[in-house]
Formats: C-alpha cells, structure tokens, sequence
C-alpha cells in the first residue's frame, strides 16, 4: 500500500514570544521566589531550553494563600452576574490568544499544534463560557437556595493537558465565588504563567487567582496549608494517595482525578473502520498522555484477525515527530522520565511473553523524547502491560467470547475512570454500560468531552466529578 506523503506544514514559533525567566503570580504580580530559585522548562521535542522559572518553597505559598484569602471576601460577595463578567472575558482572550497559547503549549509538552489547536483552546474556552452562565444561577442548580463559596482553593494539575486543566479547575472555582492557587506541573509552567496574563488582561482582582511553579514540594506545601479550604488534584494514583493521606482529618474538601486502564471493547457487530479510528483516537491521542486512554483493546474472537489487520493498515499511517508540524499525528514524549518508564513496560510485556508490534515506516528523530505507536498482542490479565497505567502510546490487546466474559475483563483492574462500547445492538450498549465500573462509557466513540459533561472515576481513579453541573459541587458549601 502506498501511503500518500505529506509536505511539511510548520506553524510558525514566530506567533508567541517566551521570556527567558518568569516569576511566581501572586496577589496580580509576577515575583521571584524567595529564596530565589529558579528551574528550566524545556520542549521535548528538540530538548531545547525555552526559559526559566521560579520554584516557589513554603514563603512563596503562603504569601500566595494569604492574599488568596485576601481576596475571598470582596470576589465572594460580588454579585454572580459580575463574576460572570470576568469568566466571560477570560473565555474570549484565550480565544483571541489561542494561536499563541497553541504554539506555546506544543512547545512545552510536545503534543502536536493540531492538538493543541482544535482541541486544548477550544475546550478550554469553551469551560470559561460554560461555567460563566452558571455564576448567576447557582440557587438553582440543585444544592440548596443559598449555596455558598468553599473559600480558597489549591489546585495541582498535571503536564498531560496543562491548560486544559487548568481551565477545568479555575473556571468552576471562580463562577462558585472561590479564590484559587494553583500549581502547574514542573514540566508545562508556561501556558499556566502565560493566562496569569490573560487573568491581568481580563481585570481580574488581584490576588483572585494565583499561580505558583515548582516541582512536588511545592505541590505539597500548597496541600498541607492550613489556609486551604479545598483542594482538587488530577494526576498519579500515587501522589492521590498521598494527598488524601495529608488532608485526612482536617477541614479540607478533595476532589481526586487520578489514573486509568480503560477497556475499549469492540463486539463483532461493530463497524470495523469506525472502530479502529475510535481505537486510534483513544490510545494514540496526545501520545496516549491521556489518563482515560483506551489503552486495553478488548475484542470479539470472531472478529480478532480482521479488525487488528485494520488497524495495523491505520497505525502505518500515523506520522511522529514534530509537534509543530500540522500533519504530525503524534508527538514528543513529554520528559525523559515519562519515556524511561514507556520502555521500561514495554520491555516487561515482551519478557512476559506479549507480541509487540510497530509500524515499519516510522522513523523517530534523533533528538528529543519519542516512542513509536505500539500494539501488544497475546496479552494476559496476569501481565504488566494489562495491569499498570503506562501513560503512553502502547495499546494490549485481549479478547473475549461473551458479552459476560468482556465485562468481567473490563472490570479487572483497580482503575475505573473510562471505557468505551463498539456495537449497532443499541440494547447491548444501554446493558453492557451498566455494568462497567467506569466514571465515563463511550458508545460508539472515544475521547468525546464537552463542558457540561461531568468526568470522573471510581476506585483507584478518584473520586468526585469535574465538569457540568456536578463539578460546580466541590466549590460550594451545600
């Protein structure tokens, strides 16, 4: 088969200008840190130094809570309507910069520019806007006639989505009347630095939103405060541990959106070719950085040979390398660690007997952090591969006869975030989705997310709800 090339169609780095350090956002102000230390960023995709910022210790986080709690009391008391006004404002500047903040976070985390345009800044807005229409109608969302802020919220996001996080947490914090500080991953500070901007540009009250960089230290002095009232994490089943282990017994709420080993299962009614796109879609997106990847195919007996055929077919097409290319389809490995730990559950599923399987024609650069799409065959629940997150761009693959046999597959792991059904049976759907253990089942699709949509999971994957009406619950008082 003949593969039809592609020219190279780079956007241009031109669009967005990056300092070379940046401070901590605290009370409307960038400050250095202070005991002034300072940490690089770099893009994954060359290894190149893109800047410098500051790491904040327990000074710079407890000046950032205090004037968080500063400004509690006037934001709290504004009228819904007027915090709608700033959400709304904020929503059209990351529109008006979303070509900007699209190259800057490829640059940072290395997902390709079509990620970041078509997906991160349309999502990202768009849960601005939506949580905006909420801040004047909070009496009538279902929590009482006189819901009432939290307080001061800290929030630790992950690199895999930086400001998408971001906006999934800042947004329903600021409609409910909250105050925040926020920690970006070590690895993606930029585009978190870059809409402090767009929270000055928008006339945001000081000390309303602030941002602190650093690496977990600083994550957990920001948890361990006494001054915090709420805290929400998205990140590892590890770090979720540990966070609920510091704010147990204290007065704190904790929304955790931890880890995932989604089962995609695909029954032999399925439309193959929608299938295998829906399969790509779910464990190749973003470099399968995404914590409810479908990263274990499930797949009729029957149907085994024609639909793997398929999407081997699909997988030679997949195009790796740069992220600011428009054609790429998968991009950089965010960090040296992250792919350190890809390989090394790679290497493990061989030893444990899987049949690994890549494309032929990729060709991975020769600098920065890259790991080709993979598929693993033959694999058991007993293996490695099929137990732990891996976080990356490696897909197992393990069958079943009956829709019992498949269920019971799916709900073999401590996770419980996602999963998604391939079928034409409507009836299958409505039964099989009933018995997953997943906060989210797909039918028919994958990796589908809309603001009043709520996302979460169960078990070793978390527990409240993110978005839609259920998400503005964790920021109120009810």
């Amino acid at each position: 088969m003949s593969i039809f090339a592609y020219a190279p169609a780079p956007e241009s780095r031109a669009v967005v200008d990056i300092a070379p350090s940046y401070g901590l956002f605290i009370d409307g102000e960038f400050r250095p840190a202070a005991e002034d230390k300072v940490f690089p960023t770099h893009s994954p995709a060359t290894e190149e130094r893109l800047s410098e910022v500051a790491h904040a210790g327990a000074a710079d986080v407890d000046a950032a809570v205090r004037a968080a709690r500063t400004a509690f009391g006037p934001w709290s008391a504004l009228p819904g309507a007027e915090r709608a006004k700033y959400l709304f404002r904020i929503a059209r500047l990351i529109q008006e910069r979303s070509r900007e903040l699209a190259v800057l976070e490829s640059l940072d985390n290395g997902k390709p520019i079509r990620e970041s345009r078509d997906t991160d800044l349309p999502q990202a807005a768009a849960h601005f806007f939506y949580y905006a229409g909420w801040a004047d109608k909070l009496r009538y969302a279902g929590f009482g006639p006189d819901p009432r802020p939290v307080g001061v919220a800290g929030q630790v996001i992950p690199w895999n989505f930086p400001l998408l996080m971001l906006a999934w947490k800042v947004a329903p914090a600021l409609a409910t009347g909250n105050t925040v500080v926020l920690k970006p991953a070590e690895t993606t500070p930029l585009s978190a630095l870059f809409f402090a901007d767009i929270c000055r540009q928008a006339g945001l009250p000081r000390g309303v939103v602030n941002i602190l960089t650093g690496d977990g230290s600083t994550g957990a002095e920001l948890v361990a405060h006494p001054g915090i009232d709420k805290v929400a994490f998205t990140g590892s089943t590890e770090v979720g541990r540990a966070i609920a282990r510091t704010v147990a017994g204290t007065h704190k709420r904790l929304t955790l959106e931890l880890g995932g080993k989604a089962a995609n299962i695909v029954f032999d009614d399925a439309p193959i070719d929608q299938a295998v796109e829906g399969i790509v879609n779910g464990i190749f997106f973003n470099q399968g950085h995404v914590c409810c990847a479908g990263s274990r195919l499930l797949v009729q007996e029957s149907i085994q040979e024609e639909l793997l055929d398929a999407l081997k077919r699909r997988m030679e097409t997949l195009r790796v390398g740069d992220p600011l290319d428009k054609n790429t389809d998968i991009g950089a490995i965010n960090s040296a660690e992250q792919l350190a730990r890809i390989r090394e559950l790679a290497a493990a599923g061989e030893a444990e007997g899987a049949g690994r399987w890549q494309p032929a024609s990729c060709e991975l650069p020769s600098q920065g952090y890259w790991f080709a799409p993979t598929l693993f065959t033959e694999v058991q629940q007993s293996h490695r591969i099929a137990r732990e997150e891996i976080f990356g761009p490696v897909l197992s693959v393990l069958t079943f006869r009956t829709p019992e046999e498949a269920v019971a597959k799916a709900n073999n792991t401590p996770y419980g975030l996602s999963a998604g059904i391939w079928t034409e049976k409507g009836s299958r759907i409505l039964s099989v989705a009933d018995k997953l253990r997943a906060g989210v089942v797909w039918a028919n699709t994958f990796n589908k997310f809309d603001p009043a949509s709520p996302f979460g999971g169960y078990k070793e994957s978390g527990f409240g709800r993110e978005g839609g009406r259920h998400g503005l619950e964790a920021y109120l008082n009810v």
